[in-house]
């Protein structure tokens, strides 16, 4: 189960973690794996259970906190990210692969791979993208076949 350390009193080696339905969770320092990284608003995995006082957690690892976010093949330093934005343009629909810059992902592949539709010549889809800029200004844009935007946007805030 995952959870998220809310209270942590480290001269009394105990603490809490509110899990994913919403439960506080009393857990001891001798119940964590790596107790050097306990930390309040840390993110936690741990095993459910019970004492005679109520919900408590075992086996418990803190989440290492990376600095570095790996989006479709790229490794982008959090620190470096100066901006973020999520936009949506108008491509045509018949759009093929640009295999001199082309990131290799599931979704391109399955497009370029899948039954051919009732395409209409010139016809165009609205595709959702990420645009990140970093502190060097370099942008780096992916699109919705590239990507999960939504899950990669909760990362980078």
């Amino acid at each position: 189960m995952n959870g998220t350390i809310t209270t942590w009193f480290k001269d009394k080696g105990f603490g809490f973690i509110k899990d994913e339905n919403g439960d506080n969770r009393y857990f001891h320092v001798i119940k964590v794996a790596n107790p050097d990284l306990i930390k309040k608003d840390a993110a936690v995995t741990f095993e459910p259970t019970t004492n005679n006082k109520g919900l408590s957690a075992y086996a418990v690892k803190v989440i290492h906190e990376s600095k570095h976010l790996f989006i479709a093949g790229e490794r982008v330093k959090l620190t470096s990210i100066k901006s973020f934005v999520v936009f949506s343009e108008e491509e045509p629909v018949d759009a093929k692969i640009d295999k001199e810059n082309a990131v290799l992902s599931v979704g391109l592949l399955m497009n370029s791979i899948k039954p051919k539709s009732d395409k209409k010549p010139g016809e165009t889809r609205s595709v959702k993208k990420l645009a990140i800029t970093t502190f060097q200004n370099t942008t780096m844009i992916f699109t919705e076949d590239e990507i999960d935007i939504d899950a990669t946007v909760k990362l980078l805030k």
